[in-house]
């Protein structure tokens, strides 16, 4: 490696590093904004939060990589550029596509990481994370008693304090115990009490002092020898300290099993996606082969020696399916040979023969014969079966393909996440040249630009994709597409040194433009 390829790998190592960094915090902070309802006053502890901000900053990895290329390499050849060091470079004889092949190598490499992080690392960080998040969200918000209001998060238990002295103290103390199913038929009345946890927060004990518990409708023997009914009896018992102890057992943070969190497509990699697309697709087919088997038996008369050209592939599966259930009918003792009857005899062709010849001339004396309401109302009956048996059907379909086009899009994403690094440097290095700006003041605001314009048909390709308006691989590798196209542009203007940012520039252009005019004039 030249030195002059060590300077500018160097320059560009130092800004990418931090704003990679810078950018992953900063996506990672708008990610975690979407669920900070859901995760405070959880009394989580610092290794759960800690646990999902790691696996939420591997799953943000591949946005950040691509924009911390377009703004390390727009503050890289700024710099070079403000420097006059671009300029020294060009005297030396070194092309500006000279210039940008280290860089790009490193990018190439940067782009091999992408994949692979995009493609393995992304999928079980993301697998890891939303069913942490779930576990999150199912757990009951941390023991707060409030002054003045009932707690209700304990099962069963509803709790009011009108007073909580500093050292702890709690003062009028109300307890509803609903744990038997009856209403408010058991209550708790104390003057003041004490409350902690015991056994590693899995309980909580009461210390009560001073009060009563009134209990009514107990149903004990003495209730009825009375003459009262279960439902009419009360029991007031007072006491000068009773002890009270909850489980809590649901306020802790229970894990799911990530099994049922695996199908989603965000959690496959593109090996287990290319199998979910084969799967459905299978699905599909199977779906269309109960449309096109059902001609003959819906109809009883009609239509019985039509032939129906059934598509290719369809009739590939077809053949595949019943070479697998005669292999299968095969091995069973207790099948039928074909043509044989229940008994195991088999049935000659001329018994076959005539059964379809008298068939046929059933059906013959049954078209001239006129039609009555009985059978006219049974085939209305089969006509609107059979439509609703080919709705039900339509309707699997549109549902199986936009499932197979959905695990097609994350497929084509895992991919064009990667390739946008390569777009994104197209763009940055010959963009920093010509501005000839360093530092974060210009770079950064025309990488929030054009990051923006990346983000925005991102969302519009996958929208597109989504409709099926065209191909899946169009709409998901149109925001690359469109970026390198800007990058190659910015790349020749950069060679021939075009000032497509100074005023004097587009003066000139101006100026031009009314000398042609004048003279066509």
């Amino acid at each position: 490696m030249k030195k002059i390829d060590k300077l500018i790998l160097s320059s560009f190592l130092g800004p990418f590093i931090l704003t990679f960094l810078v950018v992953v915090f900063i996506l990672l902070n708008i990610h975690m904004l979407k669920y900070f309802d859901d995760i405070i006053g959880k009394d989580l502890g610092w290794g759960v939060i800690g646990q999902l901000l790691f696996y939420f900053a591997i799953f943000n990895t591949p946005v950040a990589l691509p924009l911390a290329v377009l703004l390390s390499s727009l503050i890289t050849f700024g710099n070079l550029g403000e420097h006059f060091e671009l300029t020294a470079i060009k005297s030396l004889g070194i092309s500006l596509i000279r210039s940008l092949i280290p860089i790009f190598v490193f990018v190439l490499f940067l782009t091999g990481a992408a994949f692979l992080v995009g493609n393995y690392l992304v999928p079980k960080a993301a697998l890891e994370a939303y069913s942490l998040l779930y576990d999150i969200k199912q757990k009951k918000p941390a023991l707060d008693l409030r002054q003045g209001a009932f707690y209700n998060s304990i099962p069963d238990i509803s709790i009011k304090v009108n007073e909580k002295m500093p050292d702890g103290t709690l003062k009028g103390v109300i307890i509803y115990d609903h744990r038997g199913r009856t209403g408010n038929k058991d209550v708790i009345k104390a003057d003041s009490g004490k409350m902690y946890t015991i056994l590693n927060d899995q309980y909580l004990k009461l210390e009560l002092f001073n009060g009563f518990n009134y209990t009514e409708g107990s149903g004990r023997d003495n209730d009825i020898s009375s003459g009262k009914s279960p439902e009419d009896s009360y029991r007031r018992t007072e006491f000068s300290k009773s002890q009270i102890v909850f489980d809590l057992s649901s306020f802790g943070l229970n894990r799911t099993d990530k099994k049922w969190f695996q199908s989603n497509r965000i959690m496959r990699n593109m090996g287990e996606l290319h199998k979910d697309v084969d799967s459905v697709s299978t699905v599909i087919k199977t779906e269309q082969i109960a449309i096109y088997a059902s001609a003959k038996n819906l109809y009883n008369y009609h239509f019985k020696n039509d032939s129906i050209q059934w598509p290719e592939d369809i009739k590939l599966l077809k053949k595949k399916r019943d070479s697998i259930a005669l292999a299968k009918k095969a091995t069973d003792p207790n099948s039928v040979p074909p043509g044989s009857n229940a008994n195991g005899l088999r049935v000659s062709r001329i018994t076959r023969d005539t059964i379809i010849d008298k068939h046929r001339k059933i059906s013959d004396s049954l078209f001239q014969t006129p039609y009555t309401a009985s059978e006219i109302s049974i085939a209305l009956n089969q006509a609107r079966m059979i439509k609703a048996q080919l709705i039900a059907h339509n309707t699997n379909i549109k549902s199986y393909v936009l499932e197979r086009r959905i695990f097609n899009i994350q497929w084509h994403k895992i991919l064009a996440q990667s390739i946008a690094c390569i777009a994104m440097f197209l763009i940055g290095a010959p963009l920093g040249a010509i501005i000839k700006k360093g530092g974060l003041g210009v770079p950064v605001l025309m990488s929030i630009l054009f990051f923006i314009l990346f983000y925005v048909l991102s969302l519009m390709g996958e929208k597109w994709a989504k409709q099926g308006l065209f191909s899946v691989g169009v709409d998901m590798w149109l925001a690359n597409i469109i970026l390198a196209f800007i990058g190659l542009i910015f790349l020749r203007q950069a060679r021939v040194d075009a000032r497509l940012f100074d005023y004097d520039f587009y003066n000139v252009l101006w100026d031009r433009f009314k000398r042609r005019f004048a003279k066509a004039a």
